[in-house]
């Protein structure tokens, strides 16, 4: 399975020594609360204000009057959260980020430049450096069966330890429109997912994803 450092390029995250610590970045899900409260309280009041308890906001930052912020939460700098965005909590959202019109977020990090733009639901999961959701895509981070989620690929299966566990986007990953990762996906950098996929587990770096069966090196 992909190491943390093998997905996610650290100096794109406020959470940078926090997520050092840990050897696969699905290990710090459980953290993301604490760790965002850590941060909250180094920020830099001249850049930051703490609108409300336990919520951070950059003074740059773009937050339309009809979003909904839950705390623990950091907004970064140059950020938009736009019409109706629902931020549940314990959500970082970097620098230059988009969190769109109905978006949900919730147990998130969001490495600087990430766009979920329209109708996305991302919960669980950390999305690296320049990702993008496209519209309508989400992380489906609870299996039906409500059984603690397994990353799997063809060599191996990784037992997380974890009942709630979305997707892993390495840097520069594009999700396609409508398209659902299950519980446990670990998409490798510069992957794109074609449109309404279903992804499940582990897939390589420098992909196209067309469907579970077709899969191609981008570069081949």
């Amino acid at each position: 399975m992909y190491k943390t450092n093998e997905l996610l390029d650290l100096e794109h995250t406020l959470a940078k020594k926090y997520l050092k610590k840990y050897e696969y970045p699905y290990q710090a899900l459980k953290d993301i609360k604490d760790i965002i409260l850590e941060i909250g309280k180094n920020l830099d009041k001249e850049e930051y204000e703490e609108v409300k308890e336990n919520v951070w906001i950059a003074k740059s930052a773009n937050v339309y009057p009809s979003a909904y912020i839950n705390g623990p939460c950091i907004i970064g700098k140059n950020s938009e959260v736009r019409h109706c965005a629902f931020i549940r909590g314990s959500a970082l959202v970097g620098e230059n980020c988009v969190v769109g019109n109905s978006v949900e977020l919730k147990n998130v990090i969001l490495f600087d430049n990430v766009q979920t733009p329209h109708y996305n639901y991302v919960g669980d999961s950390i999305l690296g450096y320049k990702s993008h959701m496209g519209a309508g895509s989400i992380t489906s981070n609870v299996k039906s069966d409500k059984t603690l989620v397994v990353v799997k690929n063809k060599d191996e299966q990784i037992e997380t330890g974890l009942k709630k566990f979305g997707a892993i986007l390495g840097d520069y990953v594009e999700v396609g429109c409508n398209s659902v990762l299950n519980p446990g996906s670990v998409i490798g950098r510069n992957t794109i997912i074609y449109p309404l996929s279903r992804v499940r587990g582990e897939i390589k770096a420098n992909s196209i994803y067309k469907d579970k069966d077709n899969v191609v090196n981008k570069n081949a």
